[in-house]
């Protein structure tokens, strides 16, 4: 009997192909990349049309081997890896040493089923060299400026290495932190009136803000001005002067493509990009469901695009009719998404990330799902759901209230169809209900609330913005972004607090290095250009050669710049000394990043003299009896900050609220402060059964 050999990217899939394809077919896997450049020099023949030296990855010498074996005597011997441009290359590789580049070896499939697998196998086609270019040349930028900037880096910064998109990330966040240290806050204050309207059977009340005085928007900046204005109107009369109601539709969402799935993934779920590309992997590789065997589950998790088939619309659709009804299906919903010149963009070659069948409904599959597969799964198919569901009809209502040369408003809405919203448990609809009023209704005022408030700076990124903000700008691609986030991380040039990015000292000095001398090639215009560039290798339109010779040109530039004007004490600047004294030499010790997080080393005898653990002290000795430690500030692995006491672990003392040097009056237990967006900041008792609470002064 004739056999037919299928080479994966990923163990997982091999499962699942053999027991959609079965006998007259072996299924074995790559394990990802068998070729590389090589570690120990560039690996580019930059006089000679940058050839690249590929070599065999050292740990994949057996498995070429083995591929070489089982693909001897093989009536048809077919690629699969996955269907984007790193599994393009990784096909190009193996067919190069099987012999294959000629043929018609290579199958796609977007989805993981039965129908779609086998009709792949029954259409193979060509390499497409056009993508394997991109590939290419995507490599080698990355090594060209690996390996001529990072040693640059190191020498002069410090800086462990040097990227053409990390090192634009890292600027991203250098910049926003930068724009909060100069921030000054700004006093404002809102005025508030809480009023009655009286009925024959109750009293209703509400709340309006103070938005204009004469027909122009009012800015009060002191307290002495608004305390002006709440005594000008307290006795005044408060009249509805004008009414607007106005109906709104809110579309449906968009179907899924990467970026989108990481950023509502990280706010839903609290999944960090990282563990949401892992989950989604597993997802679309295939799971063991009970009494069906084993499935994929959704689309290819790597795309750029909202496009679906049109049979996958049809059974959303039906599925929607059967369920909510004919009334809640949408019909004209486009959800593909064109380039400015008005051509499909070169990722678009996926579908969105969908479930690949809409029979398999999250709670029906749900005991053979990990929770976090479950959570992810749930939420792909509730959103490609509502994506083909009508919109939310709103309406909005704005009323107006007069009282002297002053105009209260009062903002609400109210669903008068759900559409989408019927798909999800919960909605982000404010449906704030405005009492009926009428033109020129008189109200009580039962008081009036003047309340300080203060300009913020802008946010911090955190995973979900910063992908936001790098998907904007056309940096790197949303599949990439996963490895810049741990490798901005572990270069030590971000750390993360409470989930929000902090540059590092490092950070700061690595990027002040890169913009005065790099800025010509790392900048966030240049990258996105240059994504721009190797999309249109991919499509044929640009030739990679000539593109890495214009980068390598201006990166040239860059380092002869370097050479002739070196800069001075620029390593200085990332080091962070502190109090601590060498127990050796007396000399500062320094703080350090280290594989197991941050220590101190003496500053100048690192290697030679003892280390010591790096804690963050508050000045609050433990509360704990007996116990003489200090309280340090900690952070978790997942960078929540929390305080500990500094003898742990024979003191267990925890807390995620910072102590003060304060007794509870009480019960004598220590307070803690806490930050409140609603309740300010204030102190609080750290024992659970006292209830004693203060407010901060605003001089502490």
């Amino acid at each position: 009997m004739k056999e037919h050999l299928i080479i994966v990217e990923s163990p997982t899939k091999e499962k699942v192909l053999k027991e959609i394809l079965g006998e007259g077919f072996q299924i074995t896997s790559s394990k990802g990349h068998i070729k590389d450049l090589p570690k120990s020099r560039l690996g580019i023949n930059t006089e000679n049309h940058f050839e690249p030296t590929w070599v065999i990855i050292p740990a994949k010498r057996q498995m070429i081997k083995k591929l070489k074996n089982i693909a001897e005597g093989k009536d048809k011997i077919l690629l699969a890896t996955d269907p984007d441009r790193e599994g393009e290359a990784i096909s190009w590789h193996i067919a190069r040493e099987l012999d294959l580049e000629k043929e018609e070896c290579r199958i796609v499939f977007n989805e993981i089923t039965k129908d779609v697998v086998i009709q792949a196998v029954k259409n193979p086609r060509k390499l497409n060299m056009n993508v394997v270019d991109s590939q290419i040349a995507r490599r080698l930028l990355d090594r060209l400026v690996g390996y001529k900037v990072s040693p640059l880096c190191y020498k002069y910064a410090r800086g462990k290495s040097a990227g053409r998109v990390q090192s634009v990330a890292v600027h991203l966040i250098v910049k926003r932190e930068k724009e909060i240290q100069a921030f000054q806050p700004e006093e404002y204050w809102k005025i508030n009136a809480f009023l009655l309207k009286k009925t024959n059977k109750k009293e209703i009340p509400f709340e309006a803000s103070l938005v204009s005085k004469n027909g122009k928007k009012i800015d009060i900046r002191k307290k002495e001005q608004a305390e002006s204005i709440c005594n000008e109107i307290k006795d005044s009369q408060f009249i509805v002067s004008e009414i607007k109601n106005k109906k709104e539709h809110k579309h449906a969402p968009l179907p899924f493509k990467t970026s989108t799935l990481q950023q509502v993934s990280y706010n839903k779920l609290n999944f960090s990009v990282k563990r949401t590309m892992r989950i989604a992997q597993q997802l679309y590789e295939g799971i063991s469901i009970t009494g069906k065997g084993t499935l994929g589950l959704i689309t290819y998790m790597r795309t750029d695009s909202n496009r679906i088939s049109d049979e996958a619309k049809n059974n959303a659709r039906n599925y929607i009719q059967t369920n909510y009804g004919k009334e809640y299906v949408s019909f004209g919903r486009k959800s593909n998404r064109l380039t400015k010149k008005g051509s499909a963009k070169i990722q678009d070659a996926h579908e969105a990330i969908r479930p690949t069948s809409i029979d398999l409904y999250p709670e029906l599959i749900k005991e053979s799902l990990s929770s976090d597969q479950y959570k992810l799964y749930q939420l792909i198919w509730k959103y490609f759901i509502a994506s083909q569901m009508k919109s939310v009809l709103l309406e909005r209502c704005n009323v107006k209230i007069k009282v002297n040369d002053y105009i209260f408003e009062l903002n609400g809405a109210k669903i008068l169809f759900p559409g989408y919203l019927k798909i999800f448990d919960n909605n982000d609809i404010d449906k704030k209900i405005v009492p009926n009023l009428e033109v020129g209704e008189k109200l009580i005022l039962t008081k009036l609330d003047s309340k300080q408030s203060f300009t913020k700076p802008p946010a911090r990124y955190n995973e979900a913005s910063l992908v936001k903000v790098l998907e904007k700008e056309g940096i790197g691609r949303p599949s990439t972004y996963s490895v810049i986030i741990d490798k901005i991380q572990s270069r030590n040039y971000v750390e993360k607090e409470n989930k929000k990015f902090i540059p590092t000292r490092l950070g700061f000095v690595v990027d002040e290095f890169l913009m005065n001398y790099f800025s010509n090639i790392i900048n966030v215009k240049f990258t996105a250009i240059m994504e721009s560039k190797l999309d249109k290798i991919e499509s044929g339109e640009n030739n990679w050669q000539k593109t890495l010779d214009i980068f390598y040109q201006s990166l040239l530039t860059d380092i002869n710049r370097l050479t002739q004007n070196p800069p001075e004490k620029l390593i200085e600047k990332s080091r962070v000394l502190t109090d601590e004294k060498c127990t050796v030499c007396g000399s500062q010790m320094e703080i350090k990043n280290g594989p197991y997080g941050k220590y101190l080393a003496c500053s100048k005898f690192s290697t030679k003299h003892p280390t010591k653990p790096y804690m963050i002290k508050i000045g609050v000795t433990c509360p704990k009896e007996n116990c003489n430690g200090e309280i340090i500030k900690r952070k978790s692995k997942k960078g929540r900050i929390f305080y500990g006491c500094s003898n742990y672990p024979k003191c267990d003392f925890y807390s995620i609220h910072m102590p003060v040097n304060e007794k509870c009056p009480k019960c004598g237990s220590i307070l803690v402060k806490i930050s409140s967006k609603k309740k300010g900041t204030y102190y609080q008792c750290s024992a659970k059964e006292c209830d004693y609470r203060k407010k901060v002064s605003k001089d502490e």
